[in-house]
């Protein structure tokens, strides 16, 4: 860590503030580390049935979807943040995905490192607990 840095959790505000692809990069490391710990625990145990279950839940057009059907559920500062990673331009967008797919799922990813980074973990176990119980692709 450099010098200076502050420490974790950090208040909503400073979790705000930092750009939202930087939130998406904590974000998409949290739920893929949900997704497939909840795969392990639900007794899948093949590396090879483990992935194909696990791309069900973190493709971008899944992620799409969800985000989708989960915004009237948002807060107002929330939705912010979604919209803070949807607009966030990204030089690359995966084999697979439509920009807009990949845009949408950025802004699921931007919501989840930001809940994570703000320390508001019940809420970001009950956005990912409604997240999963929606199913995999």
């Amino acid at each position: 860590m450099r010098s200076g840095s502050v420490g974790y959790p950090l208040t909503e505000e400073q979790a705000y503030a930092l750009p939202p692809l930087t939130l998406a990069y904590v974000g998409d490391a949290v739920w893929e580390l949900h997704v497939r710990m909840m795969l392990v625990l639900a007794g899948e145990r093949q590396p090879r049935q483990l992935h194909k279950l696990a791309v069900g839940y973190v493709k971008a057009g899944a992620q799409a979807d969800r985000i989708h059907a989960l915004q009237e559920r948002l807060s107002e500062r929330e939705q912010q943040v979604v919209r803070r990673g949807r607009n966030a331009k990204s030089a690359t967008v995966p084999r697979g995905a439509s920009v807009a797919d990949y845009r949408s799922s950025t802004g699921l990813e931007a919501l989840l490192g930001y809940l994570h980074l703000a320390g508001q973990d019940s809420r970001l176990q009950e956005i990912m607990q409604w997240l999963i119980e929606q199913g995999g692709q």
